[in-house]
Formats: structure tokens, sequence, C-alpha cells
């Protein structure tokens, strides 16, 4: 194994399940030392890092903007070329434009919003590298194609994706912020996944949209090669439609109707 103060190092909020797990891998088969953020998954998050060349597992509640900022500063502490802090962790509950539920929209707003602005702040002001610094958030394709299906979510992506050229402007020569917009790439809240069949494939090129691709483009943003401030939007063309329901629904719809 290589030791970890050898390598370019990525923090991957989320790290331990679904896109998360899949940041987690690329980045691995690439050099670098991960870091595996985790809320819950402490086993799938220690069981992942153990197949990998070099890689750890932190745990901290992203609810809690305080620990987030204490993990930051305890990173930053200790990785000799901390290169990448990716914002992947989210909540994702439902609620609609009509029924904001208080209690999921400041869930969703700190988890979403708050706590990785707040993370970004830190590393941008902590972190050492020997190369350029990236930040990448994870928002989703729902900020060009919004509907009102889990508003609060949706709301905190925004709030998200707003940081973006804010923080990019603020960064200075040696650090890059950038965005990741995903469309519909896993089976999500109470969907099956023989649904995704059909809602995965409601885009523009009707094609489902594979989780590899959002590792490739993490990969990409990371080198610092885009124009600081920049997102790329990684759905197969879902943002540039116009879609009055959150696809799990118009899927079912479509079902229902055939």
């Amino acid at each position: 194994m290589a030791h970890p103060s050898s390598l370019p190092a990525v923090l991957i909020t989320g790290g331990a399940t679904r896109i998360g797990a899949e940041l987690v891998k690329g980045f691995a088969a690439q050099g670098w030392h991960v870091v595996i953020h985790y809320r819950k998954s402490g086993d799938a998050a220690r069981a992942l890092a153990a197949t990998l060349p070099s890689a750890e597992a932190i745990s901290c509640d992203l609810t809690d903007e305080k620990a987030a900022e204490a993990m930051i500063a305890d990173l930053a502490a200790r990785l000799t070329d901390w290169r990448c802090l990716i914002n992947s962790a989210s909540v994702f509950r439902y609620d609609d434009a009509t029924k904001l539920i208080p209690a999921t929209n400041r869930e969703a707003m700190q988890v979403n919003a708050l706590s990785p602005a707040l993370m970004a702040q830190c590393f941008l002001a902590s972190a050492k590298s020997a190369g350029v610094r990236t930040i990448i958030n994870v928002t989703d394709m729902k900020l060009e194609n919004p509907n009102p299906d889990f508003f609060s979510y949706t709301m905190s992506k925004h709030a998200l994706a707003a940081a973006i050229p804010m923080q990019a402007m603020a960064a200075g020569d040696d650090a890059r912020v950038y965005g990741i917009a995903p469309g519909a790439i896993l089976a999500s809240h109470d969907q099956r996944e023989e649904e995704t069949d059909v809602s995965h494939r409601l885009n523009l090129l009707q094609r489902k949209t594979g989780a590899d691709e959002i590792v490739d483009a993490a990969l990409f943003l990371a080198s610092g090669a885009l124009k600081s401030g920049s997102t790329l939007f990684i759905d197969s063309g879902q943002h540039l439609l116009s879609q009055d329901r959150d696809v799990i629904y118009i899927a079912r719809e479509k079902s229902a109707a055939s």
C-alpha cells in the first residue's frame, strides 16, 4: 500500500454508497489517496476502504456545521497534498412546492448547502497541496429543469449551485471551484431498480446515463483544467427538457396509462 503522504488526496463526502462510492473507486484507481466520509454507513465505508490501495474512512454528521468544519481542519492538518474536496453527500426526502415540510427543508439546506459551503471555505483556507486545489459540488440537473417534486432538496441544490461562482471568484489563482449536475443515474427514493429502465431514459438521448460518466467528469475537473466556476451537466440532455414532475412519477404515469 502506498503511503498517503506520497499521493494526492481527495475527500469524498457520502463516499460509502451510491455515486459517492463510485467516485471513491474511480479516484483510487487513478492513484489518489481517498478519504471516505460517511454518516451512518460505517461498515460499508470501512469495507470499501479495505479494498483500495490507499484509503481511509471518516465519520461526520453534516447536520452539525461545527463538526463539518472540524473534519476539514483535522484533515488539512495532516494531509500533505490535499488536492480535492468533493461534496457528494446529500439528503433526498420528499416534499413538494405546495406542501413544504419545514423540518425536511432545514435538513436539506443544512446537509446539501450550508455544510458544503462551509467545508469549501475551510478547505480553501487551510488545505495544502503541491498542485491546483479543486472543489467539486455535486448538484442536480434540476437546476435547469426544475419541477415541484422534492421541493426542499431542489431548493438546497440551487443554493449550493449559487455558491459555486461566488466561491470561485474568491478562491484565488491556486484553486478552482466546480459543479457536476447529474441527471437520473441510480434508483432513488422509493423507486425499484426495474423502474429505472423507463425513467432514466427520459432525456434527449433516450439513454441511461452511467455512474462512470460522473466519475470521468470529476476526474477531469480535479485536474483544474476547466474555468473555475463552471458546472458540467452529466445527464444525456435531461436538463434541456421541461418536465413537470420528477421522472420517477412521469414513468409511473406512463406505465399506468399503458
